[in-house]
């Protein structure tokens, strides 16, 4: 009896596979790299400490801003979204953001330093 309970244990520890969580799949870039950035080709995205969004200094919905993205893509392929956060915005607020960014296909976003 145990030993069939003993290959029991050893099956399902074999055959049982574990989540791994992904994360955010960011290509981040090499250290140290730098590059200047004309400033028509910014869109910044600040989030407050309350989940509020602003989008190139007005206050948008988190639903809208896929939306509003988009059409700014439309009008300049070589946009880089800046988003930045105030450090005591919740995770799931930034999250979204950048789930929002994503659907909207905004291949360039840049992460801005929190002051």
């Amino acid at each position: 009896m145990a030993d069939i309970a003993f290959l029991l244990l050893i099956f399902f520890l074999v055959t049982t596979t574990i989540d791994i969580d992904k994360g955010l799949g960011l290509v981040l870039p090499a250290e140290g790299e730098t590059i200047e950035i004309k400033k028509k080709n910014i869109l910044n995205c600040l989030i407050n400490s309350s989940g509020m969004v602003l989008l190139g200094g007005e206050p948008v919905n988190l639903k809208d801003v896929s939306r509003i993205v988009k059409e700014k893509l439309r009008e300049n392929n070589k946009l880089i979204i800046s988003v930045k956060t105030h450090e005591k915005t919740h995770y799931k607020d930034y999250v979204a953001i950048i789930d929002q960014l994503k659907i909207a296909n905004a291949t360039r976003i840049s992460i801005a330093d929190t002051d």
